[in-house]
């Protein structure tokens, strides 16, 4: 239990230092966490549209509208049309939101990163594969998903 209890101190203090980014940029969390996903989904390749982003953050059609409206007025994401299907629209993270995160959250990564330099290669190798089953076994939970 002693893992469970860490990895739930973390996650607490990540979701704090996400709140206290969202307050500062007069943003809402959901507004983070779309644009994290939005983030990895650029940095795997994947074509993110509103109803891929509305699957990620659970939300309705109409939520995922008024989030990326919410975005896109504030300079953080724009939409385009997909060159392989006009009918379609894809979401891009703005360079303004980058910097935004980098500005907040370097320092916190430069410390992730620093951290994970203790540590032999095989150790955080370890670590890995333990953070993506912790993920996996978290996205697995709960009575909707059961």
């Amino acid at each position: 239990m002693r893992l469970v209890h860490l990895l739930r101190a973390v996650t607490v203090e990540f979701d704090l230092l996400g709140a206290e980014f969202a307050a500062r940029n007069g943003l809402h969390p959901t507004d983070v966490r779309a644009l994290i996903h939005l983030l990895d989904a650029a940095r795997s390749g994947t074509r993110a549209t509103p109803g891929w982003l509305g699957g990620q953050l659970r939300l309705n059609s109409a939520g995922t509208t008024a989030l990326v409206d919410r975005l896109e007025r504030l300079g953080l994401v724009r939409r385009s049309r997909d060159t392989a299907d006009r009918r379609r629209v894809l979401l891009e993270v703005q360079e303004k939101a980058t910097e935004l995160g980098w500005s907040f959250f370097g320092p916190v990564i430069g410390g992730v990163v620093a951290a994970a330099e203790g540590f032999e290669a095989d150790e955080v190798e370890t670590v890995r594969r333990f953070l993506a089953a912790v993920l996996e076994s978290a996205g697995r939970a709960g009575p909707e998903r059961s």
